[in-house]
């Protein structure tokens, strides 16, 4: 039976290991980042050494007998509570091999999770059939103004996970819509601090990308050596990631990418993505042309996944699970032919809005700022600046003029109201006059 078989309760719990055999990785690895974590301690309690590997005491007691009979670690001192309660600290000898195993990779975190193990828990926490509900999508987009056709358009999108392209004019929301995703599944997922595969150690954890749960498995006291954690503990709990590629994505950022000093490798985006979302904003306008990026998706939109390459020359797959959207100013045209929109599954017209939507965003704005106006006020505004030149509106616009206007009454001390001239003038300000040569 496989190591992460689980009960249907539990599929999002990684099990934790009582072997060695379970945790899947060689015990050579163990002795490595055994070393180097004493090294970087100048003396550790045997439960906290166990605690910064992620492995119960009981899995690597034997190495470190081990290494004791090497005369690489020694004892210090005991509380007297057995092994567990040892303070070790390196010899002299294992200084020396900490720092030869330092030289070659100075990894010294979590024991890295096998890539069989990565892969299995990522199939089992993807998405389910069926997962979201009208009642989900529309609680996800209850701070925007969307209409029920727009909700019905995202909707079957997002639930297939299969690849999307949001298109249309600038400042039409593509990306707070996209962005507003983020908020409709706020189940966590388990992802590893590290992944090994082919003896090399691949770092998968970001902090910038992956936001921990609150909850935490760890000793409450510091005598408390029978603490016992409830998941494997070289994982962590975060939420579904959002990640957002813009303008400076290159191809480069979608491979592992090495590092030539701390000798190990950092995962792609695409990587740090799964069992979530990545968004590639304003696509179109990479380092690399649009085909590029679409040819380098065209194996993992279809298979579901994808191929790395080491350093060396040997590649490594592994799953994908990430939900592809794609958001872009440009014309569908212009951005390839119909065969390479093809590989796109679904795709979207972000419409600007109609008059009463856009009368509504821009009410809803001054209401969450408390800023009083007189209705007339709109309609009028609506008819010099918008109906009467062609002006089109924009979903960004009643949030830019009215943040001009609330600068505008508070830099000059004015009352707290808007004014038509308050908001002539923040539309001015917002604006530049075409009609005007420089």
């Amino acid at each position: 039976m496989s190591a992460l078989t689980l009960p249907v309760e539990s599929l999002l719990t990684p099990p934790i290991p009582e072997t060695m055999a379970q945790a899947g990785v060689s015990e050579s690895l163990v002795e490595q980042l055994i070393l180097k974590t004493l090294y970087f301690r100048s003396e550790t309690l045997g439960r906290d050494l166990a605690l910064s590997l992620g492995l119960k005491f009981s899995v690597i007691e034997e190495i470190v007998d081990f290494l004791k009979r090497q005369h690489l670690v020694q004892v210090r001192r005991s509380m007297g509570m057995g092994n567990i309660s040892a303070i070790y600290a390196l010899t002299e000898t294992g200084r020396q091999h900490a720092r030869d195993y330092l030289d070659a990779c100075q990894y010294a975190g979590r024991v890295p999770v096998p890539l069989e193990q990565y892969t299995e828990l990522v199939r089992l926490q993807r998405q389910k059939e069926n997962w979201l509900t009208m009642e989900m999508l529309q609680d996800a987009y209850k701070h925007m103004v969307v209409t029920p056709q727009l909700l019905s358009a995202i909707g079957p999108a997002i639930s297939s996970g299969k690849s999307f392209l949001i298109y249309g004019q600038p400042g039409n929301g593509k990306t707070y819509l996209a962005e507003a995703l983020f908020n409709i599944d706020p189940t966590p997922i388990f992802i590893p601090y590290a992944i090994e595969a082919q003896g090399m150690i691949i770092q998968l954890f970001d902090p910038i990308y992956h936001k921990p749960c609150d909850q935490a498995d760890e000793p409450e006291s510091p005598l408390a050596f029978a603490f016992e954690p409830t998941y494997d503990q070289r994982w962590v709990c975060v939420r579904r990631p959002f990640i957002v590629s813009g303008g400076e994505l290159d191809l480069s950022m979608l491979d592992l990418s090495y590092n030539e000093v701390a000798k190990f490798y950092d995962a792609p985006l695409q990587l740090k993505a799964n069992n979530g979302i990545y968004l590639i904003d304003d696509f179109g306008r990479q380092r690399v042309t649009p085909a590029e990026v679409l040819n380098r998706w065209i194996v993992p939109m279809e298979r579901r996944i994808d191929y790395l390459t080491f350093k060396n020359g040997t590649k490594m797959h592994v799953p994908f699970e990430t939900f592809l959207i794609f958001s872009t100013n440009l014309k569908p045209s212009q951005l390839g032919d119909e065969a390479f929109l093809r590989r796109i599954q679904y795709k979207m017209l972000l419409r600007s809005p109609e008059q009463d939507e856009f009368a509504t965003i821009f009410t809803r704005f001054a209401a969450q700022h408390n800023l009083p106006f007189d209705p007339d006020l709109l309609d009028g505004f609506l008819d010099s600046r918008y109906r009467s030149t062609g002006k089109p509106f924009r979903r960004c616009h009643p949030r830019d003029i009215l943040t001009h206007a609330i600068d505008l009454i508070r830099f000059e001390r004015r009352p707290w109201e808007l004014t038509e001239e308050v908001l002539d003038l923040a539309f001015d300000s917002n604006f530049v006059d075409t009609t005007e040569d420089n």
